[in-house]
């Protein structure tokens, strides 16, 4: 359990020096040695930095233009070295690909684009060398339609896993048995064979829904979990997990649930029910981590999932941050106060002993400097080191998303030709097909929210194929891997990159980073984000300009700042005392006061 948590007090972290903080420069700290009884206290899914891999983009070790398991084992001392505790595997699971690894057609098998399961279990024995955790995404939502279960399923009423899944007859007229939208665009409902009964799909038409309220689905999920759990992964990421129980009489969505219909989908009658059996059954017998993904469920239903009383989730992704400059599928401007408000929101609703994960983006969101920060040649580092201090300060498990690290930044896509996301190329060909969205418009906001932004390759070198491959990539690469990239990064103590391994190090370091009660003491304030973490007398305030103009700022509630834990080098720090604090443009500096 050692290297999942290095346990100092306040006091000793408090020795590091300001100007070398300041500079960059490397920074050590003589750790206490933490007793058996404190380790055993906070959990190590607590502790750990989970850094998210998405397979088909990080590495390609044989030239077919894919990332691969064999990639990603070539590259486990970059994520050692980072100080990542914890990675996040992406389906790794034989696919069509129809949804790029989220249509699961053997949950027993790895991808062939990916490699063998030697290669998958090479990977997971080099990365517990590394003393790093493996999670891996749990698909159970739906499988992929060539999926065995399916593909029996759908040759009749009478075929032995029909009821596998979930069917209804189509209405009078021969329309869907209700008006339940997909995700992806049009209805949830579709047909296996022509004039027979109709199956759901709350994605693709290729993702047919599992009927969780048979109980020989839920346990073929458990032996699924089972399966990988004893191959020695630690956990999972649930997919879409607050979806999976139905409301089996399928009532039609008012105008106001289709305007979110996750929000109706995610609450079904016995989510909780199925949540609990999954952890009495599979999750308690093992040292797991999991984090489901919380798609429809609002901040103050967290406790619901993840108290440890009702013995579910540890913690789940909330989504209202992210999704602060989201009109449904459109995007719209928003400011500093309604992002902090969303925070706000949810640490009101985790209360002292909840806790959550927290991420500025994943395979699903564009990239985090391009959404939140100033991705422009003069802002972008300074930008990207002030998102890196927001999200890993905050009190959750923080999740870094592979290439944000180095400050990668959205594609600058020209046309629909380029875009690989099946949900975008859906929304344009129902909006701009259907006359409703110009094509100029509907570029635009895929520009800034596509899904593609996250999932175009690795920049590992300034060279042809980026450093992630040989061949031909399966995604365009950026063009400007030739400024951004990991090689550059390695050694420039300014970098990017650097900082990450200063923050991660930091919050490893000083347990009130990972412990501490959060309060936002500044809510109002256009372009400061101030937020303290407390215990005790253990106590850190955060200070972050989100603009591009310097800020005089003084600090509310009488706090005067003392030695600053670390900066990133957008202007000088205050002397220990101040009450007013001189913040650069994107500036964020840590301090104890």
């Amino acid at each position: 359990m050692s290297f999942f948590r290095a346990s100092l007090t306040l006091a000793s972290a408090l020795a590091l020096s300001a100007p070398a903080l300041a500079r960059g420069e490397a920074t050590s700290v003589a750790a206490e040695p933490a007793g058996d009884a404190a380790a055993a206290e906070v959990p190590w899914w607590k502790t750990g930095v989970v850094y998210q891999i998405y397979p088909r983009s990080f590495a390609d070790s044989d030239g077919n233009g894919v990332g691969d398991l064999n990639g990603i084992t070539q590259h486990l001392d970059y994520l050692k070295d980072l100080g990542v505790d914890v990675v996040w595997l992406s389906p790794h699971f034989d696919s069509p690909n129809v949804d790029n690894g989220y249509d699961i057609r053997d949950y027993r098998k790895v991808m062939s684009e990916f490699g063998t399961m030697a290669d998958f279990d090479r990977m997971l024995a080099e990365m517990r060398k590394r003393g790093i955790r493996l999670i891996i995404d749990l698909v159970v939502n739906h499988s992929s339609d060539q999926h065995a279960w399916f593909e029996n399923a759908k040759t009749g009423p009478d075929a032995k896993y029909r009821d596998y899944y979930i069917w209804r007859p189509g209405k009078a007229d021969g329309s869907p048995p209700n008006n339940y939208p997909s995700f992806f665009g049009g209805s949830a409902w579709s047909r296996a064979t022509p004039g027979g009964d109709y199956y759901l799909h709350y994605f693709a038409r290729q993702q047919p829904d599992l009927n969780w309220d048979n109980p020989q689905v839920r346990e073929g999920v458990y032996d699924i979990m089972r399966f990988w759990l004893d191959k020695g992964v630690s956990g999972f990421r649930m997919d879409v997990i607050p979806l999976i129980s139905k409301d089996q009489t399928f009532p039609d969505l008012s105008a106001e649930q289709l305007a979110d219909p996750a929000k109706p989908y995610a609450h079904g009658p016995r989510t909780h029910e199925y949540l609990r059996e999954m952890n009495d059954k599979v999750l308690s017998k093992y040292d797991t981590m999991t984090v489901g993904e919380a798609i429809g469920i609002a901040d103050d239903e967290d406790h619901l999932f993840t108290a440890p009383e009702r013995r579910e989730l540890n913690m789940i992704f909330h989504f209202d941050a992210s999704n602060v400059d989201r009109d449904g599928w459109r995007w719209k401007p928003w400011t500093l106060p309604e992002l902090k408000a969303d925070y706000d929101r949810l640490y009101t609703a985790l209360g002292d002993k909840g806790w959550t994960a927290t991420f500025l983006a994943n395979h699903d969101k564009p990239r985090a400097v391009s959404h939140f920060g100033n991705d422009s040649p003069k802002w972008r580092e300074l930008s990207a080191k002030a998102l890196a201090t927001m999200s890993l300060m905050q009190r959750g498990t923080p999740f870094i998303y592979q290439g944000d690290e180095l400050g990668m930044t959205n594609f600058p896509f020209t046309s629909i030709d380029q875009f690989d996301d099946i949900s975008a190329r859906n929304l344009w060909r129902e909006k701009v097909g259907g006359g409703q969205v110009s094509a100029a418009d509907m570029l635009a906001t895929l520009n800034r929210t596509s899904r593609d932004h996250t999932r175009t390759p690795m920049q590992w070198t300034a060279g042809e194929g980026a450093g992630f491959t040989t061949g031909k990539p399966w995604l365009a690469i950026n063009p400007n891997h030739d400024r951004i990239n990991a090689q550059s990064q390695q050694a420039k103590p300014g970098s990017v990159l650097s900082y990450y391994r200063r923050l991660i190090a930091l919050r490893k370091q000083v347990p009130v980073l990972v412990d501490g009660a959060y309060r936002d003491i500044d809510p109002g304030h256009a372009s400061v984000y101030a937020f303290t973490r407390t215990d005790g007398d253990a106590r850190a305030v955060v200070l972050i300009n989100f603009s591009d103009q310097p800020v005089d700022y003084a600090l509310p509630d009488g706090i005067a700042v003392q030695a600053p834990l670390i900066d990133n080098g957008g202007g000088p720090t205050a002397a220990p005392g101040a009450r007013r604090v001189t913040l650069g443009p994107w500036q964020a500096t840590v301090y104890r006061y």
